[in-house]
């Protein structure tokens, strides 16, 4: 995974926005979050032109209208994010924080019925990449 940048909870807003409906531009991304949040137009420029900055967004210019699009893909920062928050908290391991969610009953029965299916599919899908692997090997 390549760096990425730091980006802040009120820049993730706006990359949220752009993951979502790029290519846009930056009076639609205005106009969505103006109807979502309590900045102003310029709060939001400001913000644009920093995910620049950052490298996480490229632009391109068509007329006199700037078109944004993300150059960070969602998938990778929510990776990394996840890590981030796996080390901070439950020093690195998923097991520690299902220990927790377990333990302190914050997870509904359907919850963890919904865990248990997930983790039988991948089961599954382990075996059957297992099994392809081996009768390839042959």
């Amino acid at each position: 995974m390549k760096d990425l940048p730091r980006i802040s909870d009120a820049e993730l807003e706006v990359m949220k926005i752009v993951w979502n409906c790029a290519p846009i531009s930056t009076t639609e991304v205005i106009e969505r979050l103006t109807a979502t949040t309590k900045w102003s137009p310029k709060t939001i420029q400001t913000m644009l032109l920093r995910l620049v900055k950052k490298g996480a967004l490229s632009y391109e210019k068509s007329s006199r209208v700037f078109v944004y699009s993300s150059a960070v893909a969602r998938e990778d920062y929510v990776n990394r994010e996840s890590e981030s928050f796996l080390h901070r908290f439950y020093g690195g391991t998923l097991r520690s924080m299902v220990v927790n969610f377990l333990e302190e009953e914050r997870l509904s029965q359907d919850e963890i019925e919904e865990l248990r299916q997930l983790l039988e599919q991948n089961q599954a899908r382990s075996r059957k990449y297992d099994n392809d692997s081996g009768e390839n090997q042959g």
